[in-house]
């Protein structure tokens, strides 16, 4: 299996971007962790090297059948100069589960756990403290089978890339435009939309394209069968105020279950809010808009964490939710989520680790 983890250090750091003025996973750490995997060896060298460039054979089956997982996590700067990560044990579970799905070799989660904390640590000093900044983490893994035969690969690169961004949306907590896509298809029960896979994302980007071409954000994915099911917003997990209650799409085989998802699920229970998860309708969505009970809604997931709606649009019908304001629920939820994953406030649900002490951020 794996064996020990070396670490070889860059001799050449890098300038360090203006915290002021991040992008979005633009900018990449001095370092990355890496690891193979064969047949007759399973996973093995294990390493944290330098940033960099990796060799591949035009004939690797990722580029060909698309076999490839990844995730997306985040580590904060807390008040008190230390390191936290945010439930990283469920997205090691749930690039397990992508693993399954893709006929991947699965990982061992506490193995690259440990890694992903000791990549960390040697690329403290890029780990952002300014408002509305994290450290974004790219866990991902790869078919490098040099093979044109269409069956799954004989061995896979499994690696970790680190990029300090600012908030994913510059506007901050403002609502955004929604478009209801009839047309394309996201992804489909008994495919893969379930699984965190390149191929989901790309076949979100037409439809995506054309919503941005008619001045919506983001699209809202009907089900593949039916037409009428709300699935996902984007690539975030969906949910909507009706009256005095939260519903949010139930998980049904092509919806994402998202780390991000099930801690608003768990944090608005919390607040004495009743959630519910279940099926849920475009044209039901309609009518409680028509009724005037309809009061908020909001997208989750790990760029944005919380990122409310104002309006939505479908077959030429467009309603406003709340005045095209962000929600009272939809801003506490917010705000109570990054605080505590920031550590500004107590983690009541042990949900954050800290991996670095404000005594070691300095490097």
């Amino acid at each position: 299996m794996q064996g020990e983890l070396k670490i070889e250090e860059t001799t050449q750091r890098k300038s360090k971007p203006d915290t002021a003025n991040l992008s979005f996973g633009v900018y990449m750490t001095d370092h990355m962790f890496t690891m193979d995997y064969e047949k007759n060896k399973g996973w093995h060298d294990a390493k944290i090297v330098p940033y960099g460039p990796i060799p591949m054979d035009p004939a690797a089956k990722v580029f060909h059948y698309g076999q490839t997982i990844f995730e997306g996590m985040k580590a904060y700067t807390g008040p008190d100069g230390s390191i936290r990560l945010f439930r990283p044990e469920k997205n090691f579970e749930r690039f397990n589960r992508s693993c399954r799905r893709m006929s991947i070799p699965e990982i061992d989660e506490a193995f690259v756990l440990n890694a992903l904390k000791e990549l960390i640590k040697l690329d403290r000093s890029w780990v952002p403290s300014a408002p509305g900044t994290s450290l974004y983490i790219r866990p991902f893994a790869i078919a490098t089978e040099n093979h044109l035969g269409a069956n799954p690969s004989l061995q896979y690169k499994m690696m970790i890339i680190l990029s300090p961004v600012a908030a994913y949306y510059a506007e901050g907590l403002n609502p955004v435009r929604i478009h209801v896509e009839t047309r394309d298809v996201r992804a489909i029960t008994g495919g893969v939309g379930e699984a965190k896979t390149a191929g989901n994302y790309a076949a979100s980007m037409q439809a995506q394209e054309n919503a941005y071409a008619a001045g919506y954000s983001q699209v809202l994915w009907l089900d593949g069968v039916h037409r009428k099911y709300i699935e996902e917003v984007g690539s975030m997990n969906v949910f909507f105020r009706i009256g005095d209650r939260i519903v949010t799409p139930s998980l049904s085989g092509s919806i994402l279950n998202g780390i991000t998802r099930d801690s608003a699920i768990h944090m608005l229970r919390d607040f004495g809010i009743e959630v519910e998860e279940r099926p849920i309708t475009i044209d039901e969505l309609f009518e409680c808009a028509e009724e005037g009970t309809l009061l908020e809604a909001f997208g989750t997931g790990t760029a944005a964490v919380v990122s409310p709606i104002g309006e939505i649009g479908w077959n030429g019908k467009t309603v406003r939710i709340g005045g095209g304001e962000t929600g009272e629920w939809t801003r506490r939820l917010y705000d109570e989520l990054t605080a505590l994953q920031r550590g500004d406030s107590e983690d009541r649900f042990g949900w954050t680790q800290t991996i670095c002490s404000a005594e070691t951020t300095q490097g």
